[in-house]
């Protein structure tokens, strides 16, 4: 038997992200007829989906939580036609199953494929879910998540936790074949600094008012989003000698070897942190965003619950830069933290959602 399999997530590269690695599991065991993927195309979806040689079917879909009366009742009648959209569009299509990895783009994929009888995987990609997921779980034939602390919000019968699907390259790859590709010396100190997908204003000031300290810290990859790139560039042109232990790139593909590379993360905490800061044994300063629900501060919260991150309100940004240099300087923290987070990855996980899948649109 061969599958046909809908992927349906967007926004971020939280949410996108593990559906590939999910299909890149998928695609290994075999079987597959296709794959499409059902989602938005305004914050650069179609070019990373297209990029993984996927087919790409545009549905439009809205924010809800947090809108203005007039705003929110805008986003209802986006998601209602993007509901219509992916009716017509899965009904084309015929997939056996539907993939959704949360986000308020996945829900009219979700919604389409009860309306039309088709299996249902949600995934839950954060410690605690958005409406979207919270909407899903009620529609879904099965349910998956990255942490138990998760299994509170969600249906227990029908939820297993699986952890968070991350790329192969996390696990394949050595931190000194991460180091040597990027060009680290091996005796230096390596930080990586990045706001999610999109960037983070708030963040990237800290690290533009302090480049110059850090720099001389240790070599310092930043990912600014497109926003603060040309200001990132001319702060490393003004760098001098240090101007090659300054990095910055508007976005990295090439982020698990980063990761992989480093000594210390300063990010977000959405949902990505939750599998590949694990994977990439990293040990993190958390700086939790407050939009979208505040989901971040819970996923931050398990990290350092866990002993692998500290947490940084965003209000004490100030105290980034000290904390980075307190953190270089204790050998024996950083190595606790490495091996708290490392205790926390779950190699199998994008294989065990994957089998989930199987299993649903086999029935």
């Amino acid at each position: 038997m061969t599958l046909r399999i809908a992927l349906t997530a967007g926004g971020t590269g939280g949410h996108i992200f593990p559906a590939l690695a999910v299909l890149e599991a998928l695609q290994q065991g075999g079987g597959i007829d296709e794959v499409r993927f059902f989602g938005p195309e305004d914050r650069g979806e179609r070019a990373r989906v297209e990029a993984h040689g996927l087919r790409f079917e545009t549905v439009p879909a809205a924010a809800v939580r947090g809108r203005r009366p007039l705003s929110l009742a805008k986003s209802i009648i986006r998601l209602s036609a993007g509901t219509l959209t992916a009716v017509r569009k899965l009904r084309a299509f015929k997939p056996d199953v539907v993939f959704s990895t949360g986000g308020y783009a996945s829900f009219p994929g979700s919604v389409a494929a009860r309306l039309l009888r088709k299996p249902l995987v949600v995934y839950l990609p954060d410690v605690t879910p958005g409406w979207a997921v919270s909407a899903e779980q009620r529609l879904a034939t099965r349910v998956a998540t990255t942490t138990e602390a998760a299994l509170a919000y969600l249906p227990r019968k029908k939820t297993v936790v699986t952890g968070y699907p991350v790329r192969p390259i996390f696990f394949d790859t050595s931190r000194d074949e991460a180091r040597a590709k990027l060009n680290v010396p091996p005796g230096d100190r390596v930080v990586v600094v990045a706001g999610a997908s999109q960037g983070a204003q708030a963040l990237n000031r800290a690290v533009f008012e302090h480049i110059a300290a850090l720099a001389k810290t240790a070599v310092v990859f930043h990912v600014t989003g497109e926003r603060d790139a040309a200001r990132a560039q001319q702060l490393r042109a003004d760098l001098g000698s240090l101007a090659d232990r300054y990095r910055p790139a508007p976005f990295r593909d090439d982020l698990p070897l980063v990761m992989l590379a480093a000594d210390l993360a300063v990010m977000r905490a959405g949902a990505s942190v939750l599998g590949e800061l694990p994977a990439a044994a990293l040990p993190s300063i958390l700086i939790p965003g407050t939009f979208a629900g505040g989901h971040q501060r819970e996923n931050a919260g398990w990290l350092a619950d866990n002993g692998a991150a500290v947490v940084l309100e965003e209000a004490d940004i100030s105290e980034l830069p000290a904390r980075i240099e307190a953190l270089l300087e204790d050998n024996s923290r950083l190595q606790s933290m490495r091996d708290a987070a490392k205790a926390l990855a779950r190699p199998d996980a994008a294989m065990s959602i994957a089998n989930l899948v199987r299993e649903v649109a086999k029935r």
